[in-house]
């Protein structure tokens, strides 16, 4: 059993009857091995693909591509992981430095409430309103 490579060609495959396949058989082949042609063997009148005559590099067999199949789904487990891990980390670090903002701007608003009455400044007050979805969290 063969299957293709794990790289499609950009030409989609032409299509042939079993009948012409094996009038053209010779040329077929000799068009797989010089332009890396990919032709779909179909049964006369049922335009299912059946069989499909390809270059020699790109056919492996079932087991190599379970195999690749394997490897991809390991490979991509790993990286999946990693990833979790990345953003886990990331979210931590975010969730720390937002409460440090928060701790250092609480500072900064409890010192000018000492400084200034609240309330007696409207750029101050602006300023108070527009942090404080900070000062709340």
């Amino acid at each position: 059993m063969a299957v293709p490579a794990l790289t499609p060609h950009s030409d989609p495959p032409r299509s042939v009857p079993l009948r012409e396949a094996r009038t053209r058989f010779s040329q077929l082949v000799a068009l797989a091995e010089l332009t890396d042609a990919v032709t779909v063997v179909t049964r006369d009148g049922d335009p299912r693909p059946v069989a499909a005559i390809v270059p020699a590099a790109a056919a492996r067999s079932g087991a190599q591509a379970r195999a690749d199949a394997d490897r991809l789904a390991t490979v991509t487990a790993g990286w999946a992981r990693r990833l979790d891990e990345q953003h886990r980390r990331s979210s931590q670090r975010h969730a720390a430095e937002l409460g440090a903002v928060r701790a250092a701007l609480a500072e900064v608003w409890a010192e000018l409430d000492r400084r200034v009455v609240p309330g007696s400044d409207p750029t101050l007050a602006r300023l108070r309103a527009a942090h404080a979805d900070l000062l709340a969290g």
